[in-house]
């Protein structure tokens, strides 16, 4: 999860309660998943990202979940944005 305050972290929470599945923590639940690298402070060689994109399943599509992940390919190229791209499938 992101740096957010703590009421950015209640309301998360309460939609995960209600039966929202977030796609990449469900396939990956142990791992450092990074959707975000600032430039400014290098952080993409240094591995130090954030998480601010999440991608949140009602439970009809959570339970056809195949995959689901982060494109660090396409940022580690010149010129990229500081944003990769993720998705579910």
């Amino acid at each position: 999860m992101t740096r957010w305050c703590s009421p950015k972290r209640a309301a998360y929470a309460k939609l995960l309660k209600q039966g929202w599945t977030d796609a990449l923590r469900s396939l990956h639940p142990d791992e450092r998943i990074y959707t975000y690298w600032n430039y400014m402070r290098h952080r993409w060689g240094r591995d130090g990202g954030l998480r601010i994109d999440h991608l949140l399943l009602n439970p009809s599509l959570a339970m056809r979940l195949d995959s689901a992940g982060v494109d660090r390919e396409v940022r580690g190229q010149d010129s990229a944005s500081d944003h990769a791209r993720s998705g579910s499938y």
